[in-house]
């Protein structure tokens, strides 16, 4: 714009430019600085545009300064109005424009009709492409917000859902305590009783209150480290084991699933919070497989190994509809992480769905 203008003044007051120069001379700075504005007047700027150009042409119908030039602002008026404007604005601009080439070949002397035209259908067509190439930056500046808002919205789902999931975890880790103290207490007492009488037998409820005191201790530790939200009372009742499984099955065929479980290894007494995150993973693994893969058969396989419990369910469905970001494998990887083990879940090669899990003994120890 600012060239445009330069080149204007120059042409103007070094050459043989007929006209009143005190005419064209300020009206050339006024059909084109005006686009300058055009982000904040969009269609203002270029009217104001097209209004200097017909009046130099009423003030003074000998000339309108440069032709070639003159063109020129014109033509990227009809630019900015396709550019920045839309819907009514814009047909309102260009019907100013094309009323404005109509008062330059009706008043200025040098400007044949053919010529005013042609001004006329370059001003359209680069109105019309300037019009094509805004509403399409719109477009895909559109598509691009709905991807980040879309985005957003997952992400914050996501921590949703892991903060509600580590807000579970953490009750019933506070429950798991909670019971452990009422265990230790209730052995307290046995041992009281039996020192007085019998203090061979008090040992053994002594050694119990010790075992399950560092497991509640090692189970605070873990309560510590996850965020949680005021839940009210507790419940002190004791919370789900291993050995609850066959319950846990015999309820999942009652849904419709067939369930075959299996146990390998040498069974052991686990530290409560293994055996809570354990039986959740299970769970919840057999929640998804009877929600979301419309299997028929689940087969589930919890295996002893000397450092580690490893979990596995499998079933013959399609991938369920939750990908690898979905809540419940989410809630299932931070269950497994609390404890530092892993968690991995996906279709199987001859079909099907897996999900597999190992929890590390040594992890809950204190």
């Amino acid at each position: 714009m600012i060239a445009l203008a330069v080149a204007t003044e120059v042409e103007l007051w070094l050459t043989d430019t007929p006209g009143s120069k005190a005419v064209v001379g300020p009206a050339a700075l006024l059909y084109t600085l005006p686009l300058l504005l055009r982000g904040r007047f969009p269609l203002l700027a270029p009217a104001f545009v097209f209004a200097m150009q017909a009046s130099v042409s009423l003030l003074d119908p000998r000339a309108s300064g440069s032709l070639d030039l003159g063109a020129v602002a014109i033509l990227l008026a009809f630019w900015v109005v396709g550019a920045y404007n839309d819907g009514q604005q814009a047909v309102a601009g260009l019907g100013i424009g094309l009323a404005t080439l109509a008062v330059i070949a009706r008043q200025d002397v040098r400007v044949t009709s053919g010529e005013a035209v042609q001004v006329a259908v370059l001003g359209i067509f680069t109105w019309f492409v300037a019009l094509l190439l805004a509403r399409r930056a719109h477009l895909a500046a559109d598509a691009e917000e709905r991807a980040a808002r879309l985005e957003r919205h997952q992400e914050e789902r996501a921590r949703v859902a892991v903060a509600d999931e580590r807000a579970r975890i953490a009750r019933e880790l506070h429950d798991v305590i909670a019971h452990s103290l009422s265990v230790m207490t209730v052995q307290a007492g046995a041992a009281r009783l039996l020192l007085s009488g019998d203090p061979r037998r008090a040992v053994e409820p002594l050694l119990a209150v010790e075992e399950t005191g560092r497991q509640a201790l090692a189970e605070m530790r873990r309560l510590l480290g996850v965020l949680r939200e005021d839940a009210g009372e507790p419940d002190l009742a004791p919370q789900p084991r291993l050995a609850d499984l066959p319950g846990l099955a015999a309820t999942v065929r009652e849904a419709g699933l067939e369930v075959e479980m299996a146990v390998e290894g040498r069974q052991r007494s686990l530290p409560a919070g293994i055996e809570l995150a354990a039986y959740r993973i299970l769970q919840e693994a057999l929640t998804n497989t009877l929600k979301h893969a419309g299997a028929a058969q689940a087969q589930v396989t919890v295996r002893y190994a000397p450092e580690s419990v490893l979990l596995e369910v499998r079933d013959d469905g399609r991938v369920p509809a939750v990908d690898g970001q979905g809540h419940g494998l989410l809630g299932m990887r931070e269950r497994a992480a609390l404890y530092g083990g892993e968690l991995d879940a996906g279709p199987l090669p001859g079909g099907g769905f897996a999900v597999r899990a190992r929890l590390p003994v040594e992890a809950a120890q204190p």
